[in-house]
């Protein structure tokens, strides 16, 4: 929603060193109902206009980052109660080369800056202290010497170097190599082979009693000086386990400095929201969706009965989950996804109500993108006054909706500053790149060579700044679109597709072919072959594929369609296949009747039951089954009544559903001597018949 809560917006020129576009500032604010207030030192000589401002009850605005926390400090001590914000505009815009043009840029900043974003909820872990030391020598063994005043000690040798003992057994030390390991600070559990206990009487060095596989340590931290390779992917994120190599000292007082600090009650950000309910993972051991098991790089998602499962507590918030999950199931909630996309909206519509044009949106994160920016405006030229930041968490959670939902409300390109190595967990977002471009080519709105949306990826702030000025040529070439950011990704980026597909004209084509694993497309069904079973609607995720409640009838909506597969492996005709495309005619908006056939009446009572095709299919396998239960007419005939019919029919009509084939006569023991006396006569030619 549009923000007019009657915000006062402060806006300082920092000691006159970066000018200010009154004017356009001033149109920005008045869009969008907020006052704005200027000033040169704010923070210093006119800190009263400020604290006059946090003491009238309203929301602030404070276009200051440097002095963040002495703005909240005097707010504080003040006692204002009022929502304070803070937004860069100095960095950001006004320390520039086109600072005199970065108005509409700076009004664009504050409007983003007002949207309202929802605390994030947190994972708690507790951690006692209980420490797994991995090691091959002394290494591991002094480590343990520095930390055994504060920790709960084991210490695991390799066994593969000598050691010699410690004068006095303060810790367990033992032998065995660590096989695998599972869980988080807290709640570790590592498999160990090899495992054996030192022999008391051990002298230069340890002697090691039998040893044994498959035994169990659990922990709450690990301290890995192993030397071996790690036992987590990204091992570095996994909270608790500390690795370090044991010929690097630095290294491994680092880690035993922070092993140290790791006793007790600890959060950190729950970084996606799951809804098992909407996930198109599996249904009915029928495998679907695997886009966000594919990409987590750290293994916190595993596979389900029907859902993926996703451990908070491993997850490291690259955010690749959310980026392609087709549904929902998975959502960013740092912040969640409908918060950017309003962050993002307000941002350009903003600049277009400042008099700004032709904007190019850079998304950028806090470590790595807001020190290059910072940097681009203390030592170079600044950001150009058509280039709107705005930070993400983490560049690689950027979904399709943020993306197409930028330049349907107004950007002439996007750009996603990353480093010059590539982030873990990025595969999504450029997946997610890719389908915009192959979106925004079909609709005539690509500008080959130069894509609309693309990555930079650099660690350096003046190449960052060369990147960006091919971009500046792009131009929008169309009215904003202001729809809002409701809903999940999906919904926004279906209503940035039309927006877009509406700004490219009459002769735009009604649909757009997109590449595999798109989560917008058709299922297409082989009517000649489908009998109607809708096994593929009891595994919908989405409610795609419907039936009819009062007809055999098969429905399909094309916009709920995610592309999982589902329907496509459940089919036992096999006559469903999966074709992603963007479809943008009216008739995607709604279930259209992919096959329907008259019922099939009872031939007793007339009740319908089932379809004359599924009725003769069976049939017909049946009678060509060469079992002899289906040779008899009668019992086939059976199959064209109702379940209740039925039931008539075996009581009164003498069909019995168990009976068998006619049985050979029972033989008794003087039966079989009979025929052995006859079998004698014959041989000596006695007349057959003789007794």
């Amino acid at each position: 929603m549009d923000q007019r809560d009657g915000r006062i917006c402060i806006v300082c020129s920092c000691e006159d060193t970066m000018p200010l576009d009154a004017e356009a500032l001033r149109r920005g604010c008045d869009a969008r109902g907020a006052e704005l207030r200027l000033g040169e030192q704010l923070c210093r000589a006119q800190l009263d206009r400020f604290l006059a401002a946090a003491g009238e009850g309203r929301p602030v605005t404070m276009a200051c980052t440097q002095e963040a926390p002495l703005f909240a400090q005097e707010a504080e001590a003040a006692g204002a109660s009022a929502p304070l914000t803070f937004v860069n505009v100095r960095e950001h815009a006004g320390w520039s080369s086109e600072a005199a043009g970065a108005g509409p840029k700076m009004a664009a900043l504050l409007a983003a800056a007002a949207v309202p974003v929802p605390p994030t909820p947190l994972v708690p872990f507790k951690s006692e202290g209980t420490t797994l030391v991995l090691g091959r020598d002394e290494v591991a063994l002094a480590a343990a010497e520095r930390l055994r005043d504060r920790l709960d000690l084991t210490v695991l040798l390799t066994g593969e170097r000598t050691v010699e003992p410690p004068r006095s057994a303060e810790y367990p030390v033992l032998r065995g190599r660590a096989r695998a390991a599972t869980g988080w600070l807290g709640a570790f559990e590592v498999v160990v082979d090899g495992y054996a206990a030192p022999s008391p009487s051990s002298r230069g060095a340890f002697r090691w009693g039998s040893a044994r596989d498959g035994a169990r340590s659990r922990c709450d931290v690990i301290l890995d000086l192993s030397g071996g390779p790690p036992l987590f992917p990204l091992a570095e994120l996994r909270q608790g386990y500390l690795r370090a190599d044991p010929a690097d000292p630095a290294a491994v007082e680092r880690a035993v400095f922070d092993a140290a600090g790791l006793v007790g009650e600890f959060d950190k950000p729950r970084f996606v929201n799951f809804d098992a309910g909407l996930c198109a993972h599996s249904r009915n051991r029928r495998t679907g969706c695997t886009r966000c098991l594919d990409l987590c790089p750290t293994g916190a998602i595993t596979p389900g009965k029907d859902s993926v499962l996703i451990s908070a507590e491993i997850c490291a918030g690259c955010g690749a989950c959310s980026a392609v999950c087709p549904t929902g199931a998975v959502t960013y909630a740092l912040p969640p996804p409908a918060s950017t996309a309003a962050k993002l909206r307000a941002l350009l519509l903003g600049f277009a109500e400042a008099g700004g044009r032709d904007p190019l949106v850079l998304l950028h994160d806090d470590a790595h993108g807001e020190a290059l920016l910072h940097a681009l405006a203390r030592h170079g030229d600044g950001l150009p006054a058509r280039v709107l930041p705005l930070r993400v968490n983490e560049v690689s959670q950027l979904d399709l909706g943020a993306l197409a939902g930028a330049l349907a409300w107004g950007a002439a390109g996007v750009r996603l500053l990353m480093p010059a190595r590539r982030p873990h967990g990025a595969e999504g977002v450029f997946r997610n790149l890719d389908y915009l471009e192959t979106a925004l080519s079909g609709l005539g709105l690509a500008t080959a060579p130069l894509p609309r949306a693309a990555a930079i990826e650099t660690d350096d702030p003046f190449s960052l700044a060369e990147a960006l000025a091919p971009a500046l040529a792009l131009r929008a070439d169309r009215a904003p679109a202001a729809f809002l950011a409701m809903g999940e990704p999906r919904e926004i980026a279906r209503a940035a597709f039309r927006a877009l597909h509406a700004a490219a004209g009459p002769t735009a084509p009604p649909a757009v072919p997109m590449p595999k694993l798109a989560p917008f497309g058709l299922a297409r069904v082989e009517t000649a072959g489908c009998t109607l079973c809708l096994a593929c609607t009891n595994v919908c995720p989405t409610g795609a594929l419907s039936a009819n409640p009062d007809t055999p009838e098969l429905r399909f909506l094309e916009d709920a369609c995610v592309q999982c597969g589902l329907c496509a492996s459940t089919c036992p005709e096999r006559v469903i296949a999966l074709e992603p495309r963007l479809n943008f005619a009216p008739e995607a908006s709604s279930p259209q009747v992919v096959k329907a056939e008259a019922p099939f009446p009872c031939a007793r009572c007339g009740k319908a039951f089932g379809t004359r095709s599924s009725i003769e299919r069976v049939k017909a396998k049946l009678a060509g089954s060469g079992h002899w239960m289906f040779q008899d007419p009668a019992r086939l005939a059976a199959l064209e009544l109702c379940e209740d019919c039925r039931v008539v029919e075996a009581t009164e009509g003498g069909l019995d559903p168990y009976a068998g084939p006619p049985r050979p006569v029972t033989k008794t023991t003087e039966d079989w001597l009979r025929e052995a006396e006859r079998a004698k006569a014959e041989a000596a030619g006695a007349p057959k018949n003789a007794r």
